[in-house]
């Protein structure tokens, strides 16, 4: 794996208040946080990525740009839907070039960030509940996706974004026990 040739953009930030209380400078925090910058980066690496000759993006979403998330916040939804859009459209624009983009989408993984809602009993109760494997992710668990599309073996992967999410995205509507 040439690193020259791969980027990763792993940047994210969050404002989980309701869309009513959300103000224009949180909704600009987050779109500059999430996206402009996922998109000027992607701007800046074309160049590098198209002279090596077989350039890779991978894109960090999240399992909120693709189902709903109750309480994770609207414009976090927003632009993370928007890096799987902008995935698929640069795999289109630039396969041409040799350059393949993807993203994963990651659901609760256990990260400082994550640990003081995995801390409270309740919570991380219900994140199991809701996941049919059972369990919140590991960072390692992600990690061994986002490898795995830098590598040849995925040199015909391309426009895609997979679920990191232990199956949640999936789960339906679980019925309660009788």
């Amino acid at each position: 794996m040439n690193l020259a040739s791969t980027y990763i953009n792993n940047v994210g930030t969050s404002e989980s208040k309701p869309t009513v209380d959300c103000t224009a400078e949180d909704y600009a925090f987050v779109t500059t946080t999430n996206l402009e910058s996922a998109y000027n980066l992607s701007q800046f690496a074309h160049p590098l990525l198209k002279a090596s000759g077989a350039g890779n993006i991978v894109f960090v979403s999240s399992i909120a740009g693709v189902v709903s998330v109750a309480g994770i916040g609207s414009v976090y939804a927003a632009t993370k839907g928007a890096i799987i859009s902008l995935a698929r459209s640069l795999a289109c624009e630039w396969g041409k070039e040799n350059i393949r983009v993807n993203s994963v989408a990651p659901w609760f993984i256990r990260t400082p960030l994550s640990a003081p809602f995995l801390s409270v009993e309740k919570f991380s109760n219900a994140i199991s509940a809701r996941t049919p494997l059972g369990r919140p992710g590991e960072p390692e668990e992600v990690a061994a996706v986002v490898s795995f599309l830098c590598l040849p073996a995925a040199s015909y992967v391309t426009g895609q974004t997979i679920g990191i999410d232990g199956g949640m995205s999936v789960n339906g509507f679980p019925l309660p026990e009788p």
